[in-house]
């Protein structure tokens, strides 16, 4: 655990886990007004839209930290910090 608290304060894992989880909410976002088959934008339920896509970010950023020390974390991804 000493390692994985370690990893979650630098900068290098914070921008990746900060893209990553705006990825994660603009794919969300996405396919949620390409599922509903919305016709128009005036359809599209934006309370839902945004209520799912923030769900996939706070999700995003609890998986990163989960992970953080491991062989899935940032370590692997982002340049070494300073």
């Amino acid at each position: 655990m000493e390692g994985m608290s370690m990893k979650i304060f630098t900068k290098a894992f914070w921008q990746y886990a900060g893209e990553r989880a705006i990825k994660t909410v603009a794919q969300t976002a996405i396919a949620s007004l390409t599922v509903t088959g919305v016709t128009g934008v005036l359809d599209i339920s934006w309370v839902a839209v945004a209520s799912t896509t923030a769900l996939a970010g706070i999700i995003s950023v609890l998986t990163s930290l989960r992970y953080a020390g491991t062989e899935n974390s940032v370590s692997r991804h982002a340049a070494p910090a300073e």
